[in-house]
């Protein structure tokens, strides 16, 4: 172990750790998910992105040093690679607004660089954690800066699996074209339909939403790098923020801008609202298409049955041959998760006091958590469930022949009441929509619905 001094007192640190005491008191504050910043490689790569670009803008402006600023860059490079992640410990949920993740950073890059100047860790007379990595800086504009950015590079992942699960419906609903069956609402039979139809239905509802996602993704690139503390540019020279941000541009290839209000910007989340509320309506739909998904596959010989899922486990551990939709039902369960997330994004926009909002940690971990979830899930029904789907043909038509549904067709021809006559003696008696006409309705109404059905019958 070392020892190091802060404000606070004495505070004993792992010898080989990159980070310094605020860090190790914000891990022993808050022992609350078990899940540390590192567990989001983007918001750590957020972070080291804005370290950089702050240093390059220091550097620019007189602030630091060519030697502090380069040393600077070339952790925050390495931290963007993928090296040292490790050493961002803390737990991603905590108090204070996201200082406790800033200063994680803050004190990690401090001791690296210590190492490239073949210097000792803590030895921060050389290299600060304040004074220079976090130069020009504060909680308040770095830690909603990194977020945002931590956002921007998973929505990329997530509209692609997006298009992925849209192409494997797409192309099960154009080899299921030719395939009618018995459409339904309220789970009663309702009209025909192809069952090509309704998977081109599923492929429609998430495409609307890619275009969505995009355009709510753009709110979230207006940045208050450079507003400090709670957007007063309080310690940061003229034109900080313009350069910073412009750094950032060029480091991320986001088409960030700096907000034109920053004490707004500092204190409101409605962006994250509106991106989290657009999550939500995503696993809503997808929620619906696996619940029709179970339905329809249900069975196999005693339900529904008109499609077959790949079956991919054992489905009992006491019924044997007993097959689950395990896909569409953890799907289903990523989507409850998404649903009570924004909840917590929602209540945790509203909590924000006067110029900050300290409820912005959980917001980050919900939002990821969720892009996470719903990225995988939609990867895992595309591939290990829509790609092998089957159709029972002879199911789809045995249904479609027992039931009532082509009286719908009729009821032009024969009128409402007829049409309704029809079927209820038709459905009281067993018998199909042909057999029951004549003994149900008046000669020339029989004659006109049986024509209708020999001929003009919907899906043949």
């Amino acid at each position: 172990m070392r020892t190091e001094t802060d404000s606070l007192g004495t505070v004993e640190i792992p010898q080989d750790a990159a980070w310094g005491s605020q860090t190790q008191r914000a891990r022993e504050n808050f022992p609350i998910t078990g899940v540390a910043i590192s567990h989001y490689h983007e918001l750590v790569v957020g972070l080291a992105s804005v370290k950089k670009a702050c240093a390059l803008a220091n550097r620019d402006l007189g602030g630091l040093s060519d030697e502090k600023a380069g040393v600077i860059s070339a952790v925050c490079d390495e931290i963007m690679d993928g090296q040292h992640h490790e050493q961002f410990i803390v737990d991603v949920m905590q108090g204070g607004a996201g200082t406790s993740t800033n200063m994680n950073a803050n004190e990690v890059i401090a001791n690296l660089g210590l190492k490239k100047l073949k210097a000792n860790i803590g030895e921060y007379d050389l290299l600060h954690p304040n004074d220079h990595v976090n130069r020009s800086q504060s909680t308040n504009d770095v830690y909603p800066t990194a977020i945002r950015l931590a956002v921007l590079a998973r929505i990329g992942p997530l509209i692609e699996a997006m298009y992925n699960l849209s192409k494997s419906l797409n192309n099960k609903a154009t080899e299921f074209d030719h395939i009618m069956k018995v459409g339904r609402t309220q789970l009663q039979d309702a009209v025909p339909m192809s069952l090509g139809s309704e998977f081109r239905g599923y492929a429609t509802t998430i495409n609307e939403d890619v275009d969505r996602l995009s355009d709510l993704s753009r709110l979230l690139t207006e940045v208050n790098l450079g507003g400090t503390a709670i957007g007063t540019r309080i310690n940061a020279p003229a034109k900080f923020g313009e350069t910073a941000v412009s750094h950032l541009r060029d480091i991320t290839g986001e088409p960030l801008s700096l907000a034109k209000d920053l004490i707004e910007a500092s204190s409101d989340l409605g962006a994250f609202v509106m991106f989290s509320g657009t999550l939500k309506r995503v696993g809503i739909k997808l929620s619906k298409i696996c619940n029709d998904l179970r339905l329809m596959s249900s069975g196999p010989r005693a339900g529904i049955g008109e499609i077959v899922l790949p079956a991919v486990q054992a489905g009992s551990s006491i019924m044997p041959g007993k097959v689950n939709p395990v896909i569409p039902e953890v799907v289903n369960q990523v989507c409850f998760q998404a649903i009570g997330n924004d909840l917590t994004v929602t209540m945790a926009a509203e909590a924000g006091q006067f110029q900050l909002n300290a409820m912005e940690p959980v917001i980050i971990h919900k939002v990821l958590e969720t892009m996470g979830s719903l990225t995988n899930a939609m990867n895992v029904l595309s591939d290990r469930c829509i790609k092998g789907i089957i159709a029972d043909e002879a199911r789809c038509q045995a249904l479609l022949e027992n039931s009532l549904v082509h009286v719908t067709a009729l009821a032009p021809v024969i009128g409402y009441e007829a049409a309704t006559k029809l079927a209820k003696y038709a459905q009281a008696h067993g018998l199909s929509l042909q057999a029951a006409a004549e003994p149900a309705l008046q000669a020339e109404q029989a004659q006109k619905a049986i024509e209708h059905m020999g001929f003009n019958n919907v899906g043949g």
